[in-house]
């Protein structure tokens, strides 16, 4: 009887992305992460085991097949992987950059038990980048329907929407408020995270599904919502983001100088004020930098304003341990020299003689019982107050819905608190026909997640369309 064949043995790294080298990429607002070369991908894709029973897809919010897409990877037939997560994930170039992976479907992936995960995402980033060079693949796409769908924001969330949608038979419009598609892809994440090249990519393959994108579309002050219903569109969907920041309500708060985290990453990224004067898009930054704050926002405002040339600190008022922010992301701004400055909290801002911000007056903090976010309280401690200089302050403490839409929709149900719209499972609201998903309902969240809720709402959208009468 011949002997069974001894089972290869699992590499327990992963293979690791070449990147930018810090010294060089801190000067610069290229992509960090280079990518994996063809023989990288290889290498990674035969660390997968093609489980039976994948617990990797459970974790994914939009449920890409991954097993079948790496071993598509495995066997080299790159333009079949593409199509393989196109079946449920219209973004891949986007998530395989910016998607949480070590939080989802890696965080399931068995090979993770043993050693490191099989690295799903950058195998995501490899073959949606592939595709870019070779052209795309366009899906069959269902007979026409006859049924318009309204789709508000060009966000993770309504391209999302609107993609699948448009598979499905429906004539979709995106509108969108902002002279350029993408949502907080292009506004809010950094070049050097995800760049813009790549969003517009992603874009123009929504655009050659069929979907109608009208960019400078406020909706709820050029329409409404009831009016787009009246005006011949059969259901809407609503993924506006939270584009509304939040502040310390602290004095000083106005003073010049002081930045909310959206108008900075606006002016940085979608103005592109890193490029001036070549971009008209002037901003005044000082040496010294205070981000406050520790979500991956906040890491993102202080690696932009690192890359312009300021040191700078970050501000937070739990221990390292709360960080929000994704450990690479942390690690990649130490690495570019962030300091940050634990346990503390702003008590006021002061400013000069003209107007501008040059202090902060600080408390320091220790943390008491969890509070409702599940993180443990941070609690004054008296007598600590102390002052930092500062030339600029960064304030990246969350976002919250704009209210427009809210305010000109009677009947839409919302949070008083928050201001999200109310969602059901599926992303219905209060008023028939009208569903909304992303950051608008959830508040600010994830990418992937906001994908995850356009998708069960183009779903749902697509059942109600089908059943109405």
């Amino acid at each position: 009887m011949a002997e069974a064949k001894p089972k290869p043995k699992i590499k327990k790294e992963a293979v690791e992305m070449p990147k930018q080298a810090p010294k060089e990429r801190v000067k610069n607002f290229n992509e960090v992460a280079l990518g994996y070369t063809e023989a990288q991908a290889l290498e990674e894709a035969g660390r997968c085991l093609q489980c039976v029973k994948p617990q990797c897809v459970s974790g994914c919010p939009v449920e890409v097949p991954i097993p079948e897409f790496i071993k598509c990877i495995r066997e080299q037939k790159y333009g079949e992987a593409i199509a393989k997560i196109k079946e449920k994930n219209s973004l891949p170039a986007v998530c395989g950059r910016v998607c949480p992976q070590e939080e989802q479907c890696q965080a399931k992936c068995l090979v993770g038990k043993i050693g490191q995960p099989v690295s799903i995402g950058r195998l995501e980033r490899f073959v949606a980048d592939w595709e870019r060079e070779n052209g795309f693949q366009m899906p069959e796409k269902a007979k026409p329907t006859g049924k318009k769908v309204a789709v508000i924001g060009a966000g993770p969330a309504g391209l999302t929407a609107a993609a699948d949608l448009a598979k499905l038979g429906h004539d979709v419009t995106i509108f969108e408020a902002l002279h350029m598609a993408g949502g907080v892809l292009v506004y809010g994440i950094p070049e050097f995270r995800l760049p813009k090249k790549i969003v517009q990519n992603e874009v123009n393959y929504i655009k050659k599904l069929g979907v109608d994108l009208r960019l400078g579309y406020l909706i709820g002050r050029i329409h409404t919502i009831p009016e787009l219903l009246k005006t011949g569109y059969d259901a809407v969907f609503i993924g506006s983001g939270a584009g509304l920041p939040q502040f310390t309500d602290v004095p000083g708060e106005n003073l010049g100088g002081i930045y909310s985290a959206n108008e900075f990453l606006i002016r940085v990224n979608l103005m592109k004020s890193y490029k001036f004067p070549e971009y008209d898009t002037p901003m005044r930054i000082g040496k010294h930098v205070v981000v406050i704050g520790g979500g991956n926002v906040a890491m993102d405002c202080a690696r932009s304003s690192m890359r312009l040339g300021a040191e700078v600190c970050l501000l937070y008022r739990r221990s390292r341990e709360e960080l929000p922010a994704r450990k690479e992301e942390i690690e990649n701004a130490e690495e570019e020299g962030l300091v940050c400055r634990f346990l503390a909290a702003p008590l006021r801002f002061i400013g000069d003689e003209k107007g501008w911000v040059k202090a902060m007056e600080c408390q320091a903090m220790e943390l008491g019982p969890p509070d409702a976010s599940g993180r443990r309280r941070p609690i004054p401690v008296p007598g600590s107050e102390f002052t930092m200089e500062t030339d600029t302050v960064i304030i990246a403490i969350g976002q919250t819905p704009n209210p427009i839409i809210q305010r000109t929709t009677e009947g839409l149900l919302v949070n008083p608190k928050h201001g999200t719209i109310i969602v059901d499972e599926n992303g219905k609201t209060s008023l028939d026909g009208v569903y909304a998903g992303g950051d608008v309902a959830t508040g600010a969240a994830t990418v992937i997640s906001a994908m995850g809720m356009g998708k069960k709402a183009a779903k749902a959208i697509h059942e109600y369309l089908m059943n109405k009468k």
